[in-house]
């Protein structure tokens, strides 16, 4: 999503205007959730997807037409049905926004900017837009990035919109809010999770990059400076030298949001990063390792005072799959469960 971002500052940036596909609400069953965007060029090339088939192919003609009219419109579908122009048979329905954007609006070009930087380093923000009156089709737009300290990026600011502004730090999901019979959407801003990799060694590398891959914030940490270079990890948002894996980790700003990873070069150093982690407010602990490391690690704990309830947050022998070889497939095993884990948390 990160990349998106910038993307659409670049072509607008380069005096290219663009259409912006945002799902703003769904029920039942879709294909991708609200919040879900797709840039469309003018030569019907697309940036992202909001769910493919019949559904994407339809919202590539309305934002056709919106490069011709130059308004922005709201068009709802509905997955029910067998006939030939049903977008599915999911049973659900969505509500997407087709915005006309145009070149040469610097607050735009400035938010989109500014929501990608925001990704990037793993701060939060509020992204408000105004929608166009109802389902009527309108041009009037409006755009505001809204940060936790009162500041923003964007236009220039209705009255009307203070309040909302003053809330919008609070909001945690995406929703649509009226002031004054005007429709906004406000979208909280923030990578869904940072995957801290303990370890820079084979298995480090590809966890790096396909987390990375699948829209996680990545840190490496590790203990030798030597190994954690950018060269190693090049798709790393950021790379952490730690003096050792003993002291540091209490400094790493790891909350409910953070999935740790512990894949060090040796069980002594699994075992200081592992007592290091549990002692965090982490969503997830994985540590990489046969069962007879686990029993062996997990008992040096209980010697050092850690409880069972502690010990049963982690994750190990981490992944979904356990007959894995290569460092390809451990990564791949790893990085599935990362993904389950954080479909439940986003889901409950």
């Amino acid at each position: 999503m990160r990349e998106w971002y910038e993307t659409c500052a670049n072509l607008l940036a380069s005096g290219e205007d663009v259409v912006v596909a945002t799902i703003i609400s769904k029920s039942g069953s879709t294909p991708r959730m609200a919040g879900t965007k797709m840039l469309v060029r003018q030569d019907g090339a697309i940036v992202g997807t909001i769910g493919g088939g019949i559904l994407e192919a339809t919202v590539i003609n309305v934002a056709k037409e919106a490069f011709q009219t130059r308004q922005s419109v709201i068009r709802d579908y509905k997955y029910a049905g067998k006939d030939e122009n049903s977008m599915g048979v999911c049973g659900g329905r969505i509500e997407v926004l087709v915005e006309w954007v145009p070149s040469g609006d610097t607050a735009t070009e400035m938010v989109f900017r500014e929501v990608n930087e925001r990704l990037r380093t793993g701060q939060r923000a509020t992204l408000i837009t105004r929608l166009p009156s109802g389902h009527e089709e309108g041009s009037r737009s409006g755009r505001w990035l809204f940060f936790h300290d009162g500041k923003s990026v964007g236009s220039t600011l209705p009255d009307s919109l203070k309040e909302l502004a003053s809330q919008a730090a609070g909001f945690g999901q995406l929703k649509v809010s009226v002031v004054d019979g005007e429709r906004y959407l406000v979208e909280p801003i923030r990578m869904p999770g940072t995957v801290f990799v303990f370890g820079a060694g084979h298995v480090a590398q590809q966890v790096a990059r396909l987390t990375s891959m699948v829209n996680f914030r990545t840190v490496v940490v590790e203990d030798r400076e030597e190994f954690a270079t950018r060269e190693r990890f090049p798709d790393a948002d950021e790379v952490v030298v730690l003096d050792d894996f003993a002291h540091g980790i209490e400094e790493l700003p790891i909350d409910e949001d953070s999935y740790l990873v512990i894949v060090t070069r040796g069980h002594q150093q699994d075992q200081v990063a592992l007592l290091q982690a549990i002692h965090t407010n982490a969503g997830y602990i994985g540590m990489m390792g046969s069962e007879r490391k686990r029993i062996v690690i997990y008992q040096a704990l209980r010697d050092a005072g850690v409880a069972e309830e502690q010990l049963a947050k982690i994750h190990s022998p981490i992944g979904l799959l356990q007959k894995t070889d290569s460092p390809e497939e451990i990564a791949v095993s790893i990085v599935a469960e990362l993904i389950q884990v954080r479909g439940e948390r986003m889901s409950g």
